[in-house]
């Protein structure tokens, strides 16, 4: 939900070198530039998403944003606060959830972990308890409140961790990865409390490499690979940059690298993804006119088992390996 045109976030050619550490990587004392000179603004109320592949700068990007991490150039503002020079100020007024398990406690309940986060961030005493149930109940934990974290689902920890992400009443939430590893049913479920979220006001940013999720939840988003942003618009912007391509998907059962770069190497072919199945593969091509290439595709493809040949319109995510490996 975007509830107008004020910018919270603001963010200025920022950039972040990580140092050489042969001993530990065996990188051969490389330096890493995992974020590379990147720009991009959030508004307040919106639902804002990084989407790119593992390793892409997402986290890194996210961490500058939250303090948890110093850029090593360029500007960043949160809530009109430089990330860098006014950490202190900030950190009260923001929080950061990450995906998987860690930053809780196991061997304390539910309620006692949101007990000790709300110390942290000096919630008065007198608000603190109704406040602990009220996130609770958010959540869907009321009735596991005083039930160990050790015996939570992993559903039921990713819920805690958002109530926890709640305890200070932000004003800018961040995400990294909320739904990563969950089951299908509790990743809906996450994403069910986001929209919630965002229905009452928050203005939240995060990072996934579900293009599915980036389409459902986001109003905006950035396409971030190597460090660098690919592009930036709506979901619907970004499928709109390739409504007049079309998609090839060919499915088959012996089909490999070599035949993805074959595929990508065909005139008229601008990207080339390949999902890997169980006992077959799955080839989308995005292309500017299908006719004329299946032909070439069939007979590329002559003898590796294939199962059909059939045309689809673009998704995000074929708009997405178009922005980020097409030609």
């Amino acid at each position: 939900m975007n509830n107008g045109n004020e910018t919270v976030i603001s963010v200025k050619d920022l950039t972040k070198v990580y140092p050489a550490a042969t001993r530990l990587l065996g990188d051969g004392g490389k330096k890493k530039l995992a974020v590379d000179r990147v720009d991009f603004e959030v508004r307040r109320g919106e639902i804002f998403g990084l989407l790119g592949p593992n390793g892409a700068g997402k986290t890194t990007t996210i961490k500058m944003l939250s303090t948890l991490l110093i850029p090593t150039s360029g500007k960043a503002t949160v809530l009109g606060l430089d990330v860098v020079k006014d950490a202190v100020k900030l950190r009260p007024r923001i929080n950061l959830v990450s995906g998987g398990e860690r930053g809780l406690y196991f061997r304390l309940t539910g309620r006692q972990n949101l007990d000790f986060f709300s110390d942290m961030y000096r919630v008065p005493r007198e608000r603190k308890k109704a406040k602990v149930q009220e996130l609770l109940d958010q959540v869907g934990l009321g009735d596991a409140a005083d039930i160990r974290v050790e015996n939570y689902s992993r559903g039921m920890k990713q819920r805690l961790h958002l109530a926890r992400g709640l305890v200070n009443d932000p004003e800018m939430l961040f995400l990294d990865e909320p739904t990563s590893g969950l089951d299908p049913e509790i990743a809906r479920e996450t994403r069910t409390l986001i929209r919630e979220l965002s229905r009452k006001g928050m203005t939240i940013m995060l990072t996934t490499h579900y293009m599915f999720e980036a389409d459902e939840l986001c109003d905006r988003l950035a396409i971030i690979s190597d460090g660098r942003i690919k592009a930036l618009g709506s979901p619907f912007s970004m499928k709109e940059s390739v409504r007049n391509d079309t998609v090839i998907e060919v499915e088959a059962r012996d089909i490999g690298e070599v035949q993805r770069q074959g595929l990508a190497g065909l005139p008229g072919v601008s990207a080339v993804s390949m999902e890997f199945l169980e006992g077959r593969q799955l080839a989308r091509m995005v292309v500017e006119e299908a006719g004329s290439l299946i032909p070439k595709v069939a007979a590329l493809l002559e003898g590796r088992k294939v199962i059909s040949i059939r045309v689809d319109q673009p998704t995000l995510e074929d708009a997405y390996i178009k922005m980020v490996n097409g030609k």
